[in-house]
């Protein structure tokens, strides 16, 4: 399905029939448009009774969980944030992502904080557009694929296009942060 908004071309793309489709115009949909990127944006239904937005995600788009990646934001011991996304099926490695940043040490950041800081809810935290822009780090398995999924800014929905064009609406960096 494909419609016009503001003479750019979006292709929503959903498992879902859609009687009436009125576009998601988050912080995340409206960074991408601003930065002319190449995005798709995907809707499904969510149910808040699924015990994993990410999982949920893949599953209902259809899509291979390694491709769906998920933005979780950390703390060091100064309190400063920073952004890891990656894949829905995986678990963070603190260490990783306090090394790739130069970091000491840190650890999962209050959920509170998250929202007031991102601009989102949980489960609907996007890496993109975020109230205030914060360091970011990409699992470098997001570099296998042409295309990955991640939050369009709100539970369900994504947003599909190029790890680079991610990495470099972020001004990311790509590290190994999966937890073994």
């Amino acid at each position: 399905m494909s419609h016009t908004y503001n003479k750019t071309l979006i292709h929503i793309i959903s498992p879902i029939t859609l009687t009436h489709c009125i576009l998601p115009m988050t912080p995340a949909i409206n960074l991408a448009k601003k930065l002319k990127l190449n995005y798709q944006i995907h809707e499904y239904e969510h149910d808040p009774n699924h015990p994993s937005f990410g999982l949920e995600a893949a599953e209902k788009m259809g899509v291979e969980p390694a491709r769906v990646f998920k933005t979780l934001v950390a703390s060091d011991d100064n309190g400063k944030l920073a952004v890891a996304v990656l894949p829905v099926e995986h678990l963070l490695n603190l260490k990783k992502l306090a090394k790739a940043l130069g970091y000491k040490k840190m650890s999962m950041a209050d959920p509170k904080l998250v929202e007031r800081t991102t601009g989102y809810v949980l489960g609907g935290v996007s890496p993109l557009g975020q109230k205030k822009r914060l360091p970011t780090v990409i699992d470098a398995s997001a570099q296998a694929f042409d295309t990955i999924f991640c939050s369009g800014g709100r539970r369900g929905l994504e947003i599909e296009l190029s790890p680079d064009a991610l990495s470099g609406a972020t001004n990311a960096q790509f590290a190994d942060l999966i937890q073994e």
